[in-house]
């Protein structure tokens, strides 16, 4: 492989002739081999925007020339709609801080604007990585900001595939109203309730949820850049530091505003923690939704059946016309993915020393792929699981028929104790609950009738 010599601080390093990274990135190629999983290409598109924002901001403000400033906005711009993704490179576990990340960003943005003015590949003349790239800017303060624009830019997307699947819960509760079937609790049968009010708690859930992670998001769009290495905000400029902000909202298309104390946002990852425990929070409920799903759904012939959910695809190598609940399954295994990753992302916060926190590189990682594939799942779960979910009244019915916990409505009329000692019979001798009640109590087939009755049994009140 053709190769370019480059030189830095630490002395010469061998380049690939035609790479727009530079010596720092292959320095921490080499040095971190360790899981050949690159940046999350949202973490790797707000860094970039910082930089395409900060070019802007020194523009403006004078600093920086004008030739310069066009060129790694222009830079920058490739970057952003998606080219040049083969030349970020680095390993997500790498030194501390995401030093290696951010420079690998600055060597690729200055090589490609020095290409733009005709410039070669590794001179970084008329544009170097820092000395114009990152000006007024330090690893310090642009990881702690980038990890928030990642964030920020995934998260409406986790929004409107909550709203979709909420929806979908909606529907199902709306239409299902009247279709009464067994309540469990300890996965033993329970007093009747209602298939839709089943579906409305989850629909709740995901409203629910959804506003929590838009709360937790408010403390995310307090953006640190501008703080530079400590928070003092040394080499950075009040006029930029104002004005840099207010290009990433209008180029970004993020709400954000600048940091009430720099300080506190370099020192403290806890935003990003809170924000990942409200994405924890959701995944618990996903998760408890999508093991109701298999239960409700397991059989078809010896599982409780109550729900049918849509084949999508065949569910064994050795067994034909086996369907599985393969997006109830998925669901779960995103959930597991999103606690093991707010874990990592909570003692990574912790682990902050003084002036900064050099575990930000995992919080980088971690907390933009648990939005997106929190957002993934949700949306494929309910565009091709809840949407054609279907609905099967003569197994509610079946184990309706067979529930002893009816006798609970007749406790208000025989006492807690008589109506247990019809409850065991019934489990007995496999009879129904009306057949034990006519011989054990002298309650008249009307007053039966409408005690057992088990639709109002779904709405508060004395039914007996």
């Amino acid at each position: 492989m053709a190769t370019r010599t480059e030189k830095d601080t630490l002395g010469e390093a061998e380049v690939p002739a035609d790479a727009l990274y530079g010596s720092n990135t292959v320095r921490a190629v080499r040095n971190f081999p360790m899981s050949g999983v690159g940046p999350h290409p949202a973490f790797v598109w707000a860094v970039t925007l910082i930089k395409k924002a900060a070019a802007i901001a020194h523009k403006d403000t004078g600093r920086l020339d004008a030739g310069l400033a066009d060129a790694i906005v222009k830079a920058s711009d490739e970057v952003l709609d998606g080219d040049h993704a083969d030349q970020f490179i680095v390993d997500v576990f790498q030194a501390g801080a995401g030093v290696s990340h951010h420079m690998n960003v600055n060597e690729v943005i200055a090589n490609r604007a020095n290409q733009m003015l005709g410039g070669e590949l590794g001179a970084y003349d008329p544009v170097h990585p820092n000395n114009h790239v990152n000006m007024a800017q330090s690893t310090n303060d642009v990881i702690p900001t980038a990890i928030a624009l990642a964030a920020l830019k995934l998260l409406p997307d986790l929004y409107s595939a909550l709203d979709i699947l909420a929806t979908e819960f909606e529907v199902k509760a709306k239409a299902w109203d009247s279709i009464v079937k067994t309540g469990r609790t300890h996965l033993q049968d329970a007093t009747p309730i209602r298939l839709g009010q089943e579906f409305s708690g989850y629909a709740t859930a995901m409203r629910r949820n959804s506003d929590a992670i838009r709360q937790a998001e408010t403390a995310v769009q307090e953006l640190s850049l501008g703080g530079s290495a400590v928070g003092t905000g040394l080499n950075a400029e009040p006029a930029y530091q104002e004005r840099v902000i207010e290009v990433i909202g209008e180029a970004g298309g993020v709400t954000v505003r600048r940091s009430e104390n720099l300080f506190y946002s370099m020192q403290s990852m806890a935003r990003f923690a809170r924000l990942s425990g409200a994405l924890r929070d959701l995944a618990v409920d996903l998760c408890r939704i999508a093991n109701d799903f298999r239960l409700l759904a397991s059989g078809p012939r010896t599982g409780l059946a109550e729900i049918n959910l849509p084949a999508i695809q065949p569910g064994s190598s050795i067994m034909p016309g086996k369907v599985n609940p393969v997006l109830a399954e998925c669901l779960n295994i995103i959930c597991y993915q999103v606690f093991g990753n707010d874990v990592a992302v909570a003692t990574a916060a912790a682990a902050g020393q003084l002036e900064l926190n050099v575990m930000m590189p995992v919080i980088a990682y971690n907390l933009p792929q648990s939005i997106q594939i929190l957002a993934n799942g949700s949306r494929e779960f309910a565009e091709r699981c809840v949407r054609d979910l279907a609905a099967d009244e003569e197994m509610t019915t079946f184990w309706l028929d067979r529930n002893t916990m009816l006798a609970t409505a007749l406790s208000p009329r025989i006492g807690y104790v008589a109506a247990a000692e019809i409850a065991k019979e019934a489990v007995r001798t496999g009879e129904t609950v009306p057949e034990v009640a006519r011989r054990l109590t002298d309650l008249s087939d009307e007053e039966l009738a409408k005690g057992l009755d088990p639709t109002p049994m779904t709405d508060p009140g004395v039914r007996a």
